[in-house]
């Protein structure tokens, strides 16, 4: 995968979820900026990808790779991700080679989140 810091052109905000109560006690989760907004390279995951790995359906799957920074080493499955005003459930993160200096973030929107 060829990654530099110059591909890194989109803006994502991370966001982690606290437990709040409602008016009737129960708790559910409220959704906060994770930090700043964070520089990542965006790749939407093509068709031909998806009906190979079985997943063809109405979501949109998309790559986003990150600096791996102390930051972005915290961030968690159970974050979510916005970009461009779309809320991601993310559902992967691994390193992406050479060095270790970038995460791949795997994430998906168009399923209830």
């Amino acid at each position: 995968m060829d990654v530099n810091a110059g591909k890194l052109n989109r803006r994502i905000q991370l966001l982690r979820a606290t437990e709040t109560e409602n008016d009737v006690g129960e708790m559910i989760p409220a959704w906060h900026n994770l930090g700043a907004p964070i520089f990542a390279r965006r790749r939407d995951v093509s068709d031909a990808e998806r009906m190979q790995a079985g997943a063809w359906d109405n979501l949109l799957v998309v790559r986003f790779v990150v600096r791996a920074t102390v930051f972005a080493r915290d961030i968690r499955r159970t974050d979510r991700l916005e970009h461009e005003g779309v809320t991601y459930r993310i559902d992967g993160i691994k390193e992406v080679p050479p060095g270790r200096a970038f995460l791949e973030i795997t994430a998906i929107t168009g399923e209830v989140l």
